[in-house]
């Protein structure tokens, strides 16, 4: 059982990932390719990534055994802003913590030895390192990390809608019954009982696309206190449900029409207004516009970064598709 102790100041500091982690999708897509139980929606993808990445597999798959440790330095904080930024995290690694966490990787299993070398910093075992991960990620999402993110900011806007708007001891219930939430203490199956005390850090809660049966937390907790759960797979990317007419959607739809409603239901968390077009099913040019009357009605934001323009919910239009006055 894993057990996370919040502390005072820490529901105020827990917060969702601003979208799918690249190094953690990596870690647990290979836990995905030894699963014994292995989820037949996944069957395609796997025969594709056993068959094209194979160099890349002899690589990596001894530093993520299927079940059991493995090291932290392969998941960093840093990857949250991008595939780049963290694989220049994880090659920057101290060696006293390469050292320390190959080794404890070392006590269940013995391990081969340019793993020693990775332990020692070695810089031709990092750079075979690094090629083994660019190469992995490419067969491995070139052709799907647009599913991998669908799922991950159809999660993300559910559960940021609910704290939002009823606040984060309400969005921790939503987790049920992946995990239990029982003031002050989020509770887990785990395969070790372990105890994590927040200490006023927060907690980072991070939806995963090949996280399937239940969360996974670091294992060092001196570490910001991190914990990739199972993305819901409901969202974009799957067939919609059908909408009741007496529902919350259908009367936004009577209110703004069909298209301008799924425009503000598709925007979760920060999207360029491409992506917002591709998660609505419309043109771009009508997305423009669409968030240009949103925006005008105060119901979304939006920022320029660089080349692209960001729209993201205001809090009146997360009231609005919560469905309270």
């Amino acid at each position: 059982m894993l057990r996370i102790h919040f502390a005072a100041g820490d529901l105020a500091r827990t917060r969702v990932s601003d979208g799918p982690d690249p190094l953690w999708e990596s870690v647990l897509s290979l836990h995905q390719l030894q699963e014994r139980r292995q989820d037949p929606a996944l069957d395609a993808w796997r025969r594709h990534v056993m068959h094209h990445g194979r160099s890349s597999l002899s690589v990596l798959l001894p530093l993520v055994p299927a079940r059991g440790y493995f090291p932290d330095f392969l998941t960093p904080a840093e990857s949250a802003d991008g595939f780049e930024a963290g694989l220049d995290a994880l090659l920057s690694t101290p060696r006293s913590q390469l050292r320390h966490q190959i080794g404890r990787l070392a006590v269940d299993r013995p391990v081969e030895p340019w793993l020693r070398s990775v332990a020692e910093g070695a810089t031709p075992a990092l750079r075979r390192l690094d090629e083994a991960l660019r190469e992995y990620r490419h067969h491995a999402f070139g052709t799907t990390w647009h599913h991998i993110r669908a799922r991950v900011e159809a999660d993300r806007a559910r559960r940021t809608r609910t704290q939002w708007c009823h606040g984060t001891d309400a969005m921790l219930r939503t987790f049920a019954p992946c995990l239990y939430w029982r003031p002050p203490v989020l509770e887990a199956d785990y395969p070790v009982d372990s105890e994590i005390h927040l200490e006023g850090r927060g907690l980072l809660l991070i939806p995963s696309y090949f996280c399937r049966r239940r969360p996974v937390a670091l294992a060092d907790p001196s570490l910001p206190p991190t914990l990739v759960y199972p993305a819901c797979p409901s969202g974009p990317g799957r067939t919609p449900p059908v909408t009741a007419p007496g529902s919350q959607s259908a009367q936004l739809a009577r209110l703004m029409g069909h298209t301008r409603a799924a425009v503000l239901e598709s925007l979760g968390t920060d999207c360029t207004t491409s992506e917002l077009a591709r998660l609505a099913g419309v043109s771009l040019s009508s997305a423009s516009e669409h968030a240009a009357v949103l925006r005008g009605a105060g119901l979304i934001s939006s920022s320029r970064r660089r080349n692209c323009v960001y729209h993201r919910l205001t809090p009146m239009g997360l009231a609005l598709l919560d469905g309270r006055r």
